[in-house]
């Protein structure tokens, strides 16, 4: 409530001082304080929130220009446990080899043969990634797959019924992937110049798009010509092609 503080100041008889200190204080008091909570009420704690963390670092750099994810998850079909499932041990997909998962998975088969990766330049399986991304406190697998073409097909997996379930497949040209809290990032270069980021969320069954957010390159941002370099004609630029499934 609103106190005004010459309506009260005209409701003290004239008297000692005294008596008048202690009537303000008891109105000053009846008000409340500014942020709304009580005399000794504690403030809410604040929640933190979660910090984006690059799944694969190496493959991160500030200079990279990636590109867009390119395949849709809710337009695949629904997720169903892998036709050739192996057994997954008590320890869950964290005690599992990520290759036998892959080899698994008749999307991602054919992409094993190349030998495994631990730094960027070369096509290989890139280092497995555990991250919980249901929620439930188990984390799941998360790989990918850099090719010779500069593509990179990623895929994530969790648990069902003792059963690996593939919960995502997409794939971009150098594409920077966080994790923030559960969910996953896509970043990357949208073919028109701009940028694009693609955020995936569990949503009791797969992973879903919950936000695409491009930003649009303008003219300004194309840059000047260099005396004495000599400009592309658009004879000499090809024109963009429609990306298709990656072929091994």
């Amino acid at each position: 409530m609103s106190c005004p503080p010459s309506t009260a100041r005209r409701s003290v008889p004239a008297g000692p001082a005294a008596a008048a200190t202690a009537l303000c204080a008891a109105l000053l008091a009846g008000c409340g304080s500014p942020d709304g909570l009580g005399a000794g009420e504690p403030a809410p704690s604040a929640t933190a929130q979660p910090r984006p963390r690059t799944l694969w670092p190496a493959w991160s750099p500030e200079s990279s220009s990636p590109s867009d994810a390119v395949t849709d998850p809710e337009l695949q079909p629904a997720p169903q446990p892998l036709p050739q499932s192996p057994a997954v041990p008590a320890g869950g997909l964290a005690a599992m080899d990520q290759l036998d998962v892959l080899r698994a998975d008749p999307r991602m088969a054919r992409l094993t043969r190349r030998e495994p990766v631990d730094r960027p330049g070369k096509p290989g399986v890139r280092p497995a990634v555990l991250h919980d991304l249901t929620g439930d406190g188990t984390p799941e697998l998360i790989s990918a797959v850099d090719l010779e073409s500069g593509r990179t097909v990623m895929a994530a997996y969790t648990v069902r019924d003792a059963r690996i379930v593939p919960i995502l497949h997409t794939s971009g040209v150098r594409p920077v992937v966080e994790s923030v809290g559960v969910d996953l990032v896509v970043r990357g270069s949208a073919t028109d110049g701009g940028e694009q980021a693609i955020r995936y969320r569990w949503d009791g069954n797969r992973m879903i798009t919950v936000s695409e957010v491009r930003s649009f390159r303008t003219d300004d941002d194309v840059p000047e010509s260099v005396p004495g370099r000599e400009q592309p004609t658009p004879q000499d630029v090809a024109p963009p092609r429609a990306t298709r499934e990656p072929t091994p």
